[in-house]
């Protein structure tokens, strides 16, 4: 039997999505004065919504 359904054709049904991925690094002041780097990955919806986070 031959396939039904190639790999192009599902590539083609895929959506693509507008989430933006973006690694995320903040700062941390301990109390001896050395710096904490926490980091993590946040999705988005727009890189513009960059600059609000915390």
């Amino acid at each position: 039997m031959a396939k039904q359904q190639s790999f192009a054709d599902k590539a083609k049904t895929k959506v693509k999505s507008n989430v933006v991925n973006v690694k995320f690094i903040k700062t941390i002041k301990t109390a001896n004065g050395s710096y904490k780097f926490q980091e993590k990955f946040v999705r988005l919806d727009d890189v513009n919504k960059v600059a609000t986070l915390k």
